[in-house]
């Protein structure tokens, strides 16, 4: 996720050399490209972490800092 990133809500993936971008709500790739397994587990980390995403998106537009979120980057 980015500060100020253009709407709607939405986080950034990257998996081997895929990159895409997650809908917040749904969980759904809504531009570019995952292997099939790599965006189920997308979709359900996001599903798991929906809360936590919107407090950073809501943090994010507001140029604040952002709060870790499990699994997000490979730990």
């Amino acid at each position: 996720m980015y500060h100020d990133d253009h709407a709607p809500p939405h986080f950034h993936v990257e998996y081997q050399g895929h990159e895409a971008l997650g809908s917040i709500g749904t969980g759904e790739i809504m531009r570019g490209s995952l292997p099939r397994r790599a965006a189920k587990l997308v979709w359900e980390w996001c599903l798991d972490y929906q809360d936590e995403l919107q407090e950073d998106w809501r943090l994010a537009q507001e140029l604040l800092p952002l709060k870790r979120i499990p699994g997000a980057d490979n730990d």
